[in-house]
């Protein structure tokens, strides 16, 4: 495991993710929320094209690394958090995110292990009518974590440093 992976807070963690599109759609999620590190298990993504929707070049500043097992992520400071559509799961809503943690996602055709759900220190779902994509359940699971989280800052210096260069709008009256 990297050093990098060692000190990270925030993992993302793919369960042999198939398509770059999703991986790179995974990267900017990770760059927009604060993740630190994504890694991926599995070889079918390494036999494809890369970063397809990673835009903002999250790859230059958040480590993308293939590793055997996600669980050797687990330690006494980062949980083990299993993102997917299981029984008994807690409602994306009622959770508390843990400050430090390893989200795990299944691929884009299948699910996480019953070994990884075993292991975890809380399983997750997003209640929602069908199913989402990777990409889209990692966007959602990381905004909620920001969303929850205490020194989140608010307000229109964040729109200011955010927004696109050629976004001048405002709000009548502002």
């Amino acid at each position: 495991m990297s050093s990098k992976l060692t000190n990270a807070a925030v993992v993302i963690g793919l369960i042999d993710p198939k398509s770059p599109t999703n991986v790179g759609a995974v990267m900017r999620a990770a760059g927009c929320y604060r993740a630190d590190a994504v890694v991926y298990t599995g070889k079918r993504y390494d036999s494809a094209a890369r970063f397809h929707t990673d835009t903002k070049n999250a790859v230059n500043n958040i480590p993308l690394e293939r590793i055997e097992d996600l669980i050797s992520l687990k330690n006494d400071q980062r949980k083990l958090i299993c993102v997917d559509l299981v029984e008994g799961a807690v409602a994306l809503p009622n959770f508390s995110h843990p400050h430090s943690a390893v989200y795990v996602f299944g691929s884009e055709d299948g699910s996480v292990s019953q070994a990884l759900v075993d292991a975890a220190d809380a399983v997750v779902y997003v209640p929602t009518v069908g199913c989402m994509n990777l990409a889209a359940s990692v966007n959602v699971v990381l905004y909620d974590r920001l969303a929850k989280a205490q020194e989140t800052v608010y307000g229109d210096e964040v729109i200011i440093l955010n927004r696109d260069t050629n976004n001048n709008l405002k709000v009548k009256d502002c």
